[in-house]
């Protein structure tokens, strides 16, 4: 039965593609490209059928991914169904999705995988990105294993043409755990299903020990930031006693399943979603590590398949890269929401309950609440809207605040205190951010202290902040003192007859490497110390502005020049202001 089920769908997803040979899905130009390598493929080639005719293109594909989704439910569909159908929930409209959950609603919740393929997803609550913001969910999904898809993180197909192998490296780290007794907590950890994600590492270095032996002394760290430590192990190859009694409940967080797809490196699973093999059989675990939460490979080279071994690190596995020339955020600059709420956890973990002014602030503060400060705080600084979604906006916060009377020393104390709480959690020290992260505590803090007080009347219906860069100044734009100094590239100006050359007579021009400056936007800051050249010398820059200018005349020919698409250039006989 299941064969006659892949043939049926094979051939039915054969008509299809001739169909749109003919007539293509506008919105999705390469559908039939991905017929080919994401249905057809796993399914098995099959020989040609009569040709078929459909209503449109789209109705074609809908009647495909709902026999697909159907075969799939169905109680041990071959992991080949199911791939198909995630590849055919990916090109249908989004607003279809609900009723393709409803007929799938009896397959499981969990991951599979499928031998030498990729990782099957089936109702998935939640999946983001490193930075927290979430990306689409569809019923069924396809996530790519063999770290080569030219569509991360989802599957293409380019695990079948890369003789992709999921078998565990005999050479791998073996399945032992170590037992580590301190003074208050004692430490297990299983080296073996180590992801060596280095946060343990990083954060807490008296007690784990990058590269030494006993990778652990637990009696170098407060019993609090050791636990911590444990509980934010991805692997889930920490897990702590006290007083002999290991507390398994307390390392395994009661979290809603959630899937990160982190930046370079694997998938990191929370919530206890279930993981089973091409069978259906769970997927065997090391010795005492957590079935609540754990890091999948994602690079194709781990030698613990299907757990991250760290080899992403050694293969130089990247994500593609982003466009150079978006504005970046101080969200994501921050490191997004898990940086943000790392701070607010150290925040109300650490220093709040020892500390005489704010500690009866948020003395009966609800269990969810650095987590809502986190979100707040994301989406000010212009991350994904959790806070209005979830909490209620602006006047959601100004309502936790009237009538609490705060006084000054209170709001310095706040300031003062989060913002070491931003130098625990790692958040970035430069300059730029640090002025932009301090001037929003200064504004925000003083914001909450005016509502607080007994006479105010808070305007009502205020939209929620929105902060930005000082002056616009990113930390990308300038030139580190504490950098490497890199030797100076010649310039080499054109002749009167030349073809202005970007790459040869414009960019070398910029002092300070521009991400994106060979892309989309040109900004002409581009003469100041260069060769000599300084502020207000417009002799010794007038042959560079010619320069600047002959190129911006002479976007035609083949197509646009990059900088036929400049936006408000200004060029003057002076040295333009950094």
């Amino acid at each position: 039965m299941p064969e006659k089920l892949s043939i049926d769908i094979a051939r039915a997803a054969l008509s299809l593609l001739q169909y749109l040979e003919k007539h293509p899905i506008e919105a999705i130009p390469d559908a039939p490209e991905r017929l080919r390598t994401r249905v057809i493929r796993p399914l098995g080639e099959t020989d040609a059928t009569d040709e078929v005719t459909y209503t449109s293109p789209e109705a074609g594909m809908w009647e495909l991914a709902q026999a697909a989704t159907a075969a799939a439910a169905e109680p041990g569909a071959p992991t080949a169904i199911v791939e198909a159908a995630a590849a055919l929930q990916a090109m249908v409209p989004p607003e279809r999705l609900p009723e393709l959950a409803a007929a799938q609603s009896a397959r499981p919740a969990g991951i599979q995988l499928v031998h030498k393929g990729p990782y099957l997803v089936s109702a998935a609550e939640k999946v983001v990105n490193h930075l927290g913001e979430p990306l689409p969910v569809r019923p069924l999904m396809a996530l790519c294993r063999c770290g080569q898809s030219a569509d991360k993180p989802y599957c293409d197909g380019t695990h079948a043409t890369v003789d992709f192998q999921d078998t565990k490296d005999p050479k791998r780290v073996p399945n032992q755990r170590d037992t580590y007794v301190g003074q208050q907590v004692t430490v297990f950890d299983n080296r073996g299903i180590c992801a060596h994600s280095g946060l343990c590492t990083d954060r807490l270095a008296g007690v784990f020990h990058a590269g030494g032996e006993p990778f652990v002394t637990p009696s170098g760290g407060r019993m609090d930031e050791i636990v911590r430590a444990v509980r934010d192990c991805p692997s889930g190859a920490l897990s702590f006693a006290i007083d002999g009694r290991e507390a398994r409940e307390q390392v395994d967080q009661p979290r809603k399943p959630a899937i990160t797809v982190t930046e370079d490196g694997p998938y990191r699973i929370v919530g206890g979603t279930p993981l089973v093999d091409d069978e259906g059989v769970d997927v065997p675990r090391n010795t005492g590590v957590s079935r609540e939460h754990y890091s999948l490979c994602r690079c194709g080279h781990s030698q613990n398949k299907p757990f991250c071994s760290g080899m992403h690190y050694y293969v130089g596995f990247h994500d593609p890269v982003i466009d150079p020339a978006a504005e970046v955020s101080l969200f994501q600059w921050a490191g997004g929401y898990p940086a943000l709420l790392r701070m607010t956890r150290i925040f109300y973990e650490k220093y709040v309950p020892s500390d005489p002014l704010v500690g009866p602030i948020f003395a009966n503060m609800a269990a969810d609440h650095p987590e809502r400060v986190a979100e707040w705080l994301g989406e000010v600084f212009g991350g994904p809207k959790f806070y209005s979604t979830e909490h209620g906006g602006y006047s959601r916060m100004i309502s936790q605040h009237v009538g609490k009377n705060l006084t000054a020393p209170q709001r310095a104390r706040w300031v003062q205190l989060i913002s070491q709480s931003a130098e625990d959690a790692g958040l970035p020290a430069d300059a730029e951010f640090r002025a932009a992260f301090v001037a929003y505590l200064e504004w925000g803090s003083r914001i909450a202290f005016e509502n607080s007080q007994s006479e105010a009347h808070p305007p009502p219906n205020m939209p929620m902040p929105r902060w930005w860069w000082v002056c616009n100044a990113e930390p990308r734009f300038r030139a580190s003192a504490l950098a490497p100094i890199e030797e100076t590239p010649e310039v080499v100006l054109p002749g009167d007859d030349e073809t202005v050359s970007f790459q040869t007579h414009i960019k070398p021009l910029f002092p300070v490497p521009r991400p994106g400056v060979d892309e989309v936007r040109f900004r002409p800051l581009v003469v100041r110390r260069r060769q000599g050249a300084r502020s207000g010398d417009p002799g010794s820059v007038g042959p560079w502005i010619d320069a600047l200018r002959r190129s911006l005349e002479q976007g035609t020919g083949a197509g646009p020049t990059p900088l036929d698409r400049v936006r408000h250039v200004r060029l003057t006989a002076t040295t333009p202001r950094m």
